[in-house]
This record gives C-alpha cells, sequence and structure tokens, in this order.
C-alpha cells in the first residue's frame, strides 16, 4: 500500500475495531434478580467476583448487589444528562462511569492505591475490584462491618466524608437507595448458597498456569 494512502485507511481501521470491541460487550443479564441465572449467564463473572472477595473480604452479594443499583450491569453506564430549560439535553451531574460507577476522581485514587494502572472502569473484574477496595476502605477507616452494605452503601454514595459528617441522614432517598441495596444483598446471599458449589467446579485458566 503506498505512503499517502496510509493517512486514509488508518482512521476506517481504527474506527472499524472500535465497533468490533463495542460489539464484544458483555450484555446486561436477562434476569438481575436472581444471582444464580446471572452468574449462569455470564461464568466469568462469578470468578471475578470470587476474586474481588478473597482479596478485599466483602462478600459476593455485596459487590453484586452494589453493581446491580450502580449501573444495572451496564459496562458503559453514565449518569443520564441534566435538562437546560426542562428540554435541552445538557451536562451529566457528575463524571461516574461503568458498572461501578466510579468517578474520575476515585479511580485514579483507587488505580494509584492498588497499583493497578491498566484497569478500566468498563471491564467487570476491573469494577468488581474497585467496589472491592472502596468497601474494604470504608471498614478501615470508618469502621464499617464489611458485612453491612447498608451503611457500606451510604459511604460509597456520599463518600467518606460525606459519611463521617452524616450528609446522608437529611437524604431520605439515599437512605432508601441503601436500604434497596442492603435487601437484594441479602436475596443474593441466600440464592448463591444453592448455586456456588455448582459454580466453583467450572475453574477459570489465566495464562500461562494459574487458575482460582
Amino acid at each position: 500500500m503506498r505512503a499517502d494512502r496510509l493517512h486514509l485507511v488508518w482512521p476506517k481501521l481504527i474506527l472499524g475495531l472500535l465497533a468490533l470491541l463495542a460489539g464484544c460487550a458483555t450484555p446486561p443479564p436477562q434476569n438481575p434478580g436472581d444471582l444464580c441465572s446471572v452468574f449462569q449467564e455470564n461464568r466469568d463473572w462469578y470468578f471475578d467476583a470470587a476474586k474481588a472477595r478473597k482479596r478485599w473480604g466483602i462478600p459476593i452479594s455485596v459487590s453484586m448487589s452494589f453493581t446491580a443499583r450502580e449501573s444495572s450491569y451496564v459496562h458503559d453506564a453514565k449518569p443520564p444528562r441534566t435538562k437546560l430549560l426542562w428540554v435541552v439535553p445538557w451536562r451529566r451531574p457528575s463524571s461516574a462511569y461503568g458498572y461501578a460507577q466510579a468517578t474520575d476522581a476515585t479511580w485514579k485514587d483507587y488505580v494509584k492505591s492498588t497499583g493497578r494502572w491498566t484497569a478500566d472502569r468498563d471491564d467487570f473484574g476491573d469494577a468488581l475490584d474497585f467496589i472491592g477496595w472502596y468497601n474494604y476502605t470504608s471498614y478501615k477507616r470508618l469502621g464499617i462491618p464489611r458485612n453491612d452494605p447498608y451503611r457500606l452503601y451510604l459511604a460509597y454514595h456520599e463518600g467518606h466524608g460525606g459519611y463521617s459528617r452524616g450528609s446522608y441522614r437529611k437524604k431520605t432517598h439515599v437512605q432508601q437507595y441503601a436500604r434497596k441495596v442492603s435487601d437484594r444483598a441479602a436475596r443474593y446471599s441466600q440464592q448463591l448458597t444453592r448455586c456456588e458449589a455448582r459454580l466453583k467446579k467450572r475453574r477459570r485458566w489465566y495464562w500461562p498456569f494459574s487458575r482460582i
């Protein structure tokens, strides 16, 4: 290919690659209310969740409930845009993105703290590790038990400083979110007891020769 045509071809190749990657994105589970169904549909997700549990000590049911609440399992989820004059789509209220709805600043803190420089917010395993890290940090800084999804979510939503100041006390909607997260985590925990033994039988191998 002539060099003077390369500048015309490269943009098309890049766009094609981006389209291919977008087409490979994992769709949200069909039955998000049943954790066994979620893991049956997306087998690798169980091992991602188990890996985060082993690293941070956060129950799988809690991490998955957070993900369901934050993004409904949509890999590239973003907050809806605000409206200008109640009609015109305007700016998004925050930089939250991905499965865990991590903001730019908090994600940078996570990457710096863990050294996971290649982690991406739209990668499920990375997002679960972020949720585990944040909740573990809440446990260490605020003394919130790692199996207390209600208070962990209040800290997740309001930030550690906001939680310490009690900013959630005047936000009934945030308290409702936390209750829903806690209720879902309880259901997920019960469901997982029925299927985890079966899920564990399918080991996932990593290159070159390691596995969970």
